[in-house]
């Protein structure tokens, strides 16, 4: 059970972008998630009149390490640490390790 996963937000412990909050958009990439506005590029666009594309700059929102980034406790309006726990029933939850509350809940 992974502890980020996608539609959960986001805050940046380090990088450049350090402070900064997010919704995950996917975390397919293994050990990387990619975060609505952070960890913007640049990248160049080639026009194509076909496709109606117009050429120009297009930012794009780039991969980052799940490492540098830590779930949003909204009680506490700081990053937290997440545990998983099962509970009587047998769902396993995940839960903030601070408070002990339930994420998503």
């Amino acid at each position: 059970m992974n502890k980020i996963r996608k539609g959960d937000e986001v805050i940046v412990i380090t990088g450049k972008d350090k402070g900064k909050r997010g919704t995950v958009l996917s975390c397919s990439l293994g050990d990387r998630l990619v975060v609505e506005g952070i960890n913007r590029a640049r990248k160049h666009v080639k026009p194509n009149p076909v496709k109606g594309v117009v050429g120009g700059f297009a930012d794009k929102d780039m991969p980052i390490h799940i490492s540098n980034v830590a779930l949003y406790n909204p009680a506490t309006g700081k990053a937290d640490r997440v545990g998983i726990k099962q509970l009587e029933d047998g769902t396993k939850v995940r839960f903030f390790k601070s408070s002990g509350e339930v994420v998503g809940a």
